[in-house]
């Protein structure tokens, strides 16, 4: 029998950023996770102290000078990856996302869009965008179950979700770090 997930997203705090980076370092690869940096291949000091960087960034929230948000997703306690929302223009945010190997094809990914849609809807976004490479079957097939559109553009695919505005009651149970209007 199989589990049933129980997603949620959780504010990345300091304790919260060494857990996730711990999963990346031992559960993903780092060109999953962080631009290609320094010599060679692996995890190195670069990219983990981009890692770091980035995400202390994006503690400030989507109101914050990198316009950036980004979760650890928790699955029954445990963390499972991280996703994260960036405004791109008015009324548009980006997403991306990676799951530690171990955690992938549970629905979690899904779960986990959703949550971060909602965030988008009640921040006031009324899209949602999100890439990825050609070669990435699986971030294609989550971005259509959502109902994105997506296109190949210069090498990518570009996805393309349009998000309904919550009702004012729903915005009680955002993950922190939303505004709540």
């Amino acid at each position: 029998m199989s589990r049933c997930p129980e997603v949620r997203l959780a504010d990345v705090d300091d304790p919260m950023l060494e857990r996730l980076l711990g999963l990346a370092q031992l559960d993903a690869d780092p060109d999953e996770v962080t631009p290609p940096l320094g010599n060679g291949t692996g995890w190195n000091a670069e990219r983990i102290e981009w890692f770091r960087k980035y995400h202390r960034d994006a503690m400030a929230g989507l109101d914050g000078a990198s316009q950036e948000k980004s979760w650890a997703i928790v699955d029954g306690g445990r963390i499972a990856g991280s996703i994260r929302l960036k405004r791109t223009r008015p009324g548009v945010v980006e997403t991306g996302i990676w799951l530690g190997r171990s955690f992938r094809g549970q629905g979690l990914g899904g779960l986990a869009l959703k949550l971060v849609a909602a965030a988008a809807a009640a921040a006031g976004a009324t899209v949602l965008e999100a890439a990825t490479t050609p070669a990435n079957r699986a971030a294609q097939a989550l971005l259509r179950s959502a109902g994105a559109t997506l296109s190949e553009e210069r090498g990518s695919v570009r996805a393309r979700l349009g998000l309904l505005q919550p009702p004012e009651r729903h915005q009680a149970s955002l993950p922190a770090g939303i505004p709540q209007e």
